[in-house]
């Protein structure tokens, strides 16, 4: 697949680059993909929920009524998760919601992320972006120039040695992630409109998939 490579003002610059089926000509596996945003979502979860069980209540412990003959169920303490007020049965206790997944797994994943969105037509090429000062309308006017800047969620993958202007150019711009070819996951990937890459991006991108590295 061949893509144009524009600029930072959204002008072709009439230079054609063809994507790698290393890295967007996979079979997309659709259960490999569930499995790392699974592990990705219940990575963000504090599981830090705690609900006080009977145990945990300060009520009087003294029997509310007779054992025999008022015609209702036995009652001996007011903590009881039946009665308002009382402990809460089976409730919540903190946990970790973490699991362990197969760094090939993760691999296969990410591969088949950048395979569904190159299939898609969600892929865009642009010139390495470098500002001379951190300025969130450069980067504002940047996205206006390739027609992103629509309401719609954009991912763009900058070189590992991105500049620190650009980073601190897009971070307060709504729906606007940026990432390098290291720090993508696929929840990312699969939660973007248009997948915006950098030529170093491109090209670390290119080169850790193309390695025999798992990660």
């Amino acid at each position: 697949m061949e893509l144009s490579v524009f600029n930072s003002k959204g002008e072709d610059t009439g230079r054609k680059v063809t994507l790698s089926d290393a890295v967007f000509g996979h079979e997309p596996n659709e259960h490999v993909m569930y499995l790392d945003v699974k592990q990705y979502l219940a990575n963000q979860r504090q599981g830090t929920h705690k609900s006080k069980e009977r145990a945990e209540i300060s009520r009087t412990t003294k029997k509310l009524k007779k054992q025999k003959g008022t015609g209702g169920a036995r009652a001996g303490s007011m903590k009881s998760g039946v009665f308002v007020g009382g402990g809460r049965m089976f409730g919540p206790r903190p946990r970790d919601y973490s699991f362990k997944l197969n760094k090939k797994t993760k691999r296969v994943a990410r591969l088949s992320a950048l395979s569904v969105l190159a299939r898609d037509g969600k892929v865009a090429l642009v010139e390495n972006l470098a500002f001379s000062a951190p300025r969130t309308k450069d980067f504002v006017a940047v996205l206006d120039g390739l027609k992103l800047n629509n309401g719609r969620k954009t991912l763009y993958v900058a070189g590992e040695a991105a500049d620190k202007n650009l980073l601190l150019s897009a971070r307060n711009v709504q729906k606007v992630k940026i990432s390098t070819a290291v720090g993508l996951n696929t929840h990312d990937l699969l939660n973007t409109d248009t997948l915006l890459i950098s030529e170093d991006g491109l090209r670390s991108l290119e080169q850790l998939y193309t390695t025999n590295s798992a990660e």
